[in-house]
C-alpha cells in the first residue's frame, strides 16, 4: 500500500476527513491540499494523526543504530510497528491498531 493510499484511510477513519481528488475536506468548509497532510513523512502530522487517535496508551522507543519502536492501543485495539522513520512507524502503528492492513 502506497503511503499517499494509507494517508487517505487513515484521514478518513482517524481524522474524519473527506478525501477528494486532491483535498481533505475537514469540515466547517475547511479543506487542506492532500500534500500538506503527509503523516507517513512528517513527524508533526504523525503526532497530529496520534493525538486525533486518542490512544489509551502508546509508546515510542527508539535504539543507537536509529531504529524506533512504536506501539499504540485504540479503543483496545494494539498496533504495533518497527522501523528507521519515525513519522512512518507511528503512521504504521497507528493504522495496525485502527485495522488497516500495512506492509512491514
Amino acid at each position: 500500500m502506497t503511503s499517499e493510499l494509507l494517508t487517505a484511510i487513515l484521514a478518513e477513519r482517524v481524522m474524519g476527513w473527506t478525501v477528494g481528488p486532491d483535498r481533505f475536506m475537514m469540515g466547517n468548509r475547511g479543506w487542506t491540499p492532500r500534500w500538506r497532510f503527509q503523516p507517513a513523512e512528517k513527524l508533526e502530522d504523525a503526532f497530529r494523526l496520534l493525538e486525533e487517535a486518542a490512544p489509551q496508551e502508546y509508546s515510542i522507543c527508539g535504539d543507537a543504530k536509529g531504529s524506533i519502536h512504536v506501539r499504540v492501543r485504540i479503543n483496545g485495539n494494539a498496533g504495533e510497528a518497527c522501523g528507521t522513520s519515525k513519522p512512518l512507524t507511528i503512521t504504521q502503528a497507528i493504522a495496525r491498531a485502527a485495522g488497516i492492513e500495512v506492509e512491514p
